[in-house]
This record gives structure tokens, C-alpha cells and sequence, in this order.
């Protein structure tokens, strides 16, 4: 028990910092490659800070643990939303300018249905995988296009703003780092899985309210402090974008990979209490980003709000 829960700490430690020096190898790559500053901060960033999520759900799916591979992945939707722009907005309230998130936020809202009516039938099927993942690809295809068409929008400021602050790194390093924070994020979820797999057999927990408290939480970590970050420096549409494309991401990718690696079948608890709450926020988070009479802004009292629902759903799941 005492070396599983080291395993967690030390595989969310080496996590954050793998996460966090591959999305910014990325970036800087991106960037030397030519890659918009819009494109960046709609794919790079946004997906990217979800590559602990990918890795963990994949590895518990091939390892036969499908409660932290759906948990990790939905929980880790509910933290980016409920925690992360609730306590980012608490901090610093959080306007919302770029239209690129305004049209991505009910893509998110249309995704999160399509998923949760692929689990009615109690399994994620390979099929319902691929089709995850080709839904995906249109995405990805879509993003393509909006990053030619609007070069000039607000995520894209931010994004250029932030690549600024960043002292000057040569390809060939980038890419060195690159590797190295992906051959460390690949063996830190590992650990990560493997430690969350004992201590819910100690505890005679369950794996899926592991995958949904201490794994979604941990893998949510890159999200938090990039999301707290942009906030901080102003960067209010690189916040909310690095959380709608992380849970994009999440709902596609994380989830196709892991389907698509071995069927997933689902709980009904999933069903009846996660998938609720999900929605619920995500459908929150498009009402106070898109704004109904005026400018989209999530205010300290709705971030409150947020936080409230976070902290009750966390209670909800431990009792």
C-alpha cells in the first residue's frame, strides 16, 4: 500500500513535468516550423496538455482497468471545467474574446451527447471508436481551415504572447526534449495506472471513482497550471482554449484510443451520475463563455459556482 501511493506521487510529479516540457517543445517547434501562433494554441496547446490523459487511459485499457480509462478521461473533463476555469476565474475573472472558442464550445457541447449516447448501450465499442476518432479528424480538418481564415483572432494573440516570453530554443533541441518528455510521460502514466490499481484493491474502491478523483485530477495538472498562467498574464482566450480543446481531446482522442485498444465496458453509475454532472458543466461553461447579454465572461461569482459544483461532486463520489 505505502509503495503504491509512493508510485502515484512520484508518477504524477514526473507527469506534470513531462506534460509540461512536451507541450512546450511542441510549441517551440510549431513555431519554427512556421505553424500560425492560432494553430498552436488550437491543437499544440490544447491537445497537447492532454497527453498525460491519452497515455493513461490507453495503458489502463490495454492493462485491463476500463473504470480509470472512461474516469480518467471524463473526470478529467469535469476538473478541467469545474475546478480549473472555476478556480482560474476566482482568481481572475476570465473574458471571453476569440470566436474560434465561441464556435468550438458547442462542437464541445454536440460531442459530449454523441459520446454519452455511444454508452447508453453499456459498452465503447471498437466501433463506436472509430467513430470517435474520425469525428476527431473532421475536427482536426475544421481547425485547419478556421486557423487560415481567421489568423488575427484573439486565441492567436495570446498564443504569440506567450512564445514570446520564452527564451529562444534551436529545433534540434526542441525536438531532443520533445522525445525526452514523451519517453518520461509514456513511464510515469504507467507507474501512475499501476499505483491507482493497488490502492483502489486496498481500499476496495473502485477503479472508475479512482479514475474520476485521484488519476483525473493528477493527469489535469498540465491543464491547471497553463490555464493559471494564461490567466495570470492576461491571456484570458489561451485559459478557456487550453481547456476546451483539452476536453475535446479527451472525448475523441483519449477515448477512441482507449476503445479502440480493447472495448470498454461501461457502469451504470457512469451513466447515471458522471455523465449528468459532464454535461452540466459543460453546458454552463457555454452559457457564461458565449454570454447572453454581452461580451462572454466568466465572472468570480460564477467561477465560485464552479468550484461548488466541483467540490460536491467530489463528496458525491467518496461517500
Amino acid at each position: 500500500m505505502t509503495f503504491a501511493v509512493l508510485s502515484i506521487v512520484c508518477g504524477l510529479v514526473l507527469l506534470l513535468w513531462s506534460a509540461e516540457r512536451f507541450v512546450v517543445s511542441a510549441s517551440e517547434l510549431a513555431s519554427r516550423l512556421g505553424m500560425s501562433p492560432l494553430l498552436i494554441g488550437m491543437i499544440v496547446v490544447g491537445f497537447g496538455t492532454s497527453a498525460p490523459e491519452l497515455t493513461v487511459s490507453v495503458l489502463a485499457s490495454a492493462g485491463g482497468n476500463p473504470g480509470i480509462a472512461l474516469g480518467n478521461a471524463y473526470g478529467s473533463n469535469i476538473t478541467n471545467i469545474a475546478l480549473i476555469l472555476g478556480l482560474t476565474a476566482v482568481i481572475s475573472p476570465i473574458a471571453v474574446q476569440s470566436s474560434v472558442i465561441r464556435r468550438e464550445l458547442p462542437a464541445l457541447l454536440g460531442v459530449t451527447a454523441l459520446a454519452a449516447w455511444q454508452l447508453l448501450d453499456g459498452e465503447v465499442s471498437r466501433l463506436d471508436a472509430g467513430v470517435l476518432l474520425a469525428v476527431f479528424a473532421a475536427l482536426l480538418g475544421w481547425s485547419l481551415l478556421e486557423a487560415r481564415r481567421q489568423p488575427a483572432d484573439e486565441l492567436g494573440r495570446d498564443v504569440a504572447q506567450e512564445l514570446e516570453v520564452r527564451p529562444d530554443a534551436s529545433p534540434r533541441r526542441s525536438l531532443a526534449w520533445l522525445v525526452v518528455g514523451l519517453v518520461v510521460l509514456i513511464a510515469s502514466s504507467r507507474l501512475l495506472v499501476w499505483g491507482a490499481v493497488e490502492v483502489a484493491q486496498a481500499l476496495g474502491m473502485s477503479d472508475l471513482v479512482i479514475g474520476l478523483t485521484i488519476v483525473a485530477v493528477g493527469t489535469s495538472l498540465p491543464e491547471l497550471a497553463s490555464s493559471l498562467v494564461a490567466a495570470r498574464r492576461g491571456e484570458h482566450d489561451l485559459a478557456v482554449g487550453n481547456i476546451v480543446g483539452s476536453n475535446l481531446f479527451n472525448t475523441l482522442m483519449v477515448i477512441g484510443a482507449a476503445g479502440l485498444t480493447r472495448p470498454l465496458p461501461v457502469g451504470d453509475k457512469l451513466l447515471t451520475r458522471d455523465l449528468p454532472v459532464l454535461g452540466g458543466v459543460t453546458l454552463l461553461l457555454l452559457v457564461m463563455a458565449i454570454g447572453v447579454r454581452g461580451p462572454g465572461r466568466i465572472n468570480r461569482i460564477e467561477g465560485g459556482v464552479l468550484l461548488a459544483v466541483f467540490v460536491a461532486y467530489t463528496a458525491w463520489l467518496l461517500t
